[in-house]
């Protein structure tokens, strides 16, 4: 079975534990490769590429947003968010920069540290620095689950702000019915398999396919 994500859309992916959601979002990145069918990004087959020409894809083509934040402590947030450009050799492009801190309500924080930041704040930063190399694709993976429920709803809510006004494409791994109900379909696996998938979810909705997924 094949899954076909579209330019500019915002999927997640649920399943009980032990599903391949991580095997899954991590083959669709290039950390892992499958041991069989194939990953495309655009027009590139990923299992055709050695590790170095797969370091320069994630690099250039995929941003990652975790659930550790997993910011550098002596850094400030302008220079966490411009770490991939200074990685890549790459300018910082000054305007781009601009609209991305101000797309995830960071323009007046340039200059603190992430100590200086709360939860919900830090993992903005991490949203920033995925987005700055202009990705092909954003994977997340439970971004929400070291959040409380407010910070929670403004980082989904950045995260379809992002998909409707940037035109971004994200593919987000969830256990949280309600963060799934964000995104434009939810993509379910069961045995690491996929076990169906809908379209413009409710929470509720998600939730039940959940309860029912065995059935499958």
């Amino acid at each position: 079975m094949s899954i076909e994500l579209h330019r500019g859309t915002f999927t997640a992916v649920m399943g009980p534990s032990g599903s391949g959601k991580s095997t899954f979002l991590n083959c669709a990145a290039g950390l892992d490769r499958p041991t069989s069918g194939s990953v495309w990004l655009g027009d590139v087959e990923l299992s055709g590429l050695d590790e170095v020409q797969l370091t320069e894809l994630r690099r250039e083509r995929i941003g990652f947003i975790f659930q550790a934040y997993n910011l550098l402590s002596s850094l400030t947030v302008e220079e966490n968010v411009t770490l991939p450009l200074r990685l890549a050799n790459r300018k910082t492009d000054s305007a781009f920069l601009h609209q991305v801190l101000t797309a995830v309500g960071l323009g007046e924080h340039l200059k603190r540290r992430p100590s200086e930041l709360s939860g919900g704040q830090q993992q903005r930063v991490a949203i920033a620095r995925a987005l700055i190399t202009h990705p092909d694709v954003v994977v997340a993976d439970e971004p929400t689950g070291a959040l409380d429920s407010h910070s929670s709803k403004q980082v989904l809510e950045l995260l379809r702000n992002v998909v409707d006004s940037m035109g971004q494409t994200v593919l987000m791994v969830t256990h949280d019915p309600v963060a799934a109900s964000y995104a434009d379909s939810v993509v379910f696996l069961a045995d690491g398999r996929l076990a169906g998938e809908l379209h413009r979810p409710t929470s509720e909705q998600v939730a039940s396919r959940m309860t029912h997924l065995g059935e499958w």
